[in-house]
């Protein structure tokens, strides 16, 4: 085991974190994907509005390749496809049967494993509908299975405080997750679960190559790439975290397509601050309960605080997405703020008295200010893990020069969003560079 200290990061002190107490959920009414929010994919669409379909039957395959294939997280009715501009495919919605039934795949023991090719365990990913969460770096799109990665990245640890926690879904599973690895060893010849912290790796019984230490985003495979990358043919790594360990192994185990999910929820508007056993897709109705009105002043945001969306009571839960974070929408203006010393504030400089408060903030979406020009404080470069000094590469991209921008790091991003955290002229930096690294992509293609 080795141990590697990443330096540039930022303990969250957000309060409302989730419990590791564990509930279940009862079955939904409906479930649903959204295919708008699965980066970089071109869906077409395999089912009509009134179509019946399986647990595990083909909803949607990608364009660029019909190989990469997405199914259905549940048994029943198509009930509405919702389309956007220029007909993108927002959201696919099932209505469930009370006696779901299941599209039958081949099941796989850990005996057969031994003697299948390469080429017959992609096939079965890609059959099976979990091939999708395997991603690639450094554009995090969902890895090409013609590609051979030079590693694989098993990333266990939520040090954004309202991801699940490895413990909560990993209890009772640490077999299976062990059956995921094999999987994933016969993908690539180095399969490396690099976990979050040491007192984790001491509470779960599972293999470890490497552990980081340090804060948010030390949990990324990004910064953790980069932080052992010896040469640039390592950049095409390959990664996914527990849960997607988990969905892989259950496919080849049960033969059937994996629905189960352990979703975290928190933040300082939640009722319920836990982990919740559910499915995929589920409504985010349904995780925060009848009981919860929405007002207009709570921010439902979907996956990370800072790498997620904002949804809503009506939408689902993403393909991606294990936690729903409700915060305040930061709609309600302060009386007199600009006079106050601003010890509950959160701020990363030590312009107001927060810089001595231990406890924990709650936050809220507002920028509490408006849109300033770039003052060259430095507070980006101070933070970024990747060291790409975020306000030289902004400027490079604002001025079109791609070519400098890609010369400062830019496709080294981890999109972790702490260079728009900390900026006091409010820039939204890592949008920026998201969408830099994504038309770079679609170039390329």
């Amino acid at each position: 085991m080795t141990s590697i200290r990443a330096n540039k990061n930022i303990k969250l002190s957000i309060a409302g974190k989730p419990s590791l107490e564990t509930e279940a959920l009862e079955k939904p009414a409906t479930v649903g994907i959204l295919p708008e929010k699965i980066p970089f994919i071109k869906p077409r669409l395999k089912i009509k509005v009134g179509d019946r379909v399986k647990v595990g039957s083909i909803l949607f395959e990608d364009k660029r390749n019909p190989d990469v294939k997405f199914l259905s997280p549940g048994g029943g009715e198509v009930i509405r496809i919702d389309f956007g501009p220029r007909r993108v495919v927002k959201e696919i919605v099932i209505k469930l049967d009370e006696d779901e039934d299941f599209e039958a795949f081949d099941a796989i023991d850990e005996k057969r494993l031994e003697s299948l090719e390469k080429d017959k365990v992609i096939a079965a990913l890609t059959r099976g509908g979990v091939w999708p969460f395997i991603r690639s770096l450094p554009f995090r799109d969902i890895a090409d299975p013609a590609d051979t990665p030079h590693r694989i990245f098993v990333c266990l640890g939520a040090k954004e405080p309202f991801l699940p926690r490895p413990e909560a879904y990993l209890t009772g599973t640490t077999g299976l997750f062990n059956f995921g690895i094999r999987i994933l060893q016969k993908l690539a010849e180095n399969v490396e679960v690099s976990v979050a912290g040491e007192d984790l790796l001491k509470a779960l019984t599972i293999p470890a190559a490497r552990v980081f230490s340090g804060d948010y985003p030390v949990d990324d495979p990004g910064v953790q790439l980069y932080h052992i990358r010896k040469s640039s043919a390592e950049n095409r790594s390959w990664y996914l975290d527990g849960q997607g360990v988990l969905q892989i192994a259950r496919l080849f185990k049960f033969g059937a397509y994996p629905i189960e999910r352990v979703v975290a929820v928190g933040g300082s508007h939640a009722l319920k601050r836990k982990h919740l056993r559910t499915r995929a897709g589920i409504p985010l109705s349904h995780i925060v309960g009848d009981k919860f009105e929405d007002n207009g002043g709570t921010r439902f945001i979907a996956g990370s605080i800072f790498r997620g969306y904002a949804g809503s009571m009506e939408t689902f839960m993403g393909f991606y997405e294990n936690s729903l974070a409700l915060i305040s929408a930061g709609n309600t203006e302060e009386f007199f703020g600009f006079v106050r010393p601003g010890y509950s504030k959160p701020s990363f400089s030590r312009t107001f008295l927060s810089a001595f408060n231990t406890s924990e903030f709650d936050f809220d979406c507002s920028c509490h200010g408006e849109k300033r020009p770039c003052v060259n404080c430095g507070s980006c470069a101070t933070v970024c893990p990747v060291d790409i000094l975020p306000q030289f590469t902004l400027k490079c991209i604002l001025a079109d020069e791609i070519e400098e921008a890609l010369s400062h790091g830019l496709l080294d991003c981890a999109e972790c969003g702490l260079c728009t955290y900390v900026c006091p002229s409010k820039i939204n930096l890592c949008n920026a560079f998201r969408q830099a690294k994504g038309e770079y992509y679609r170039e390329m293609e």
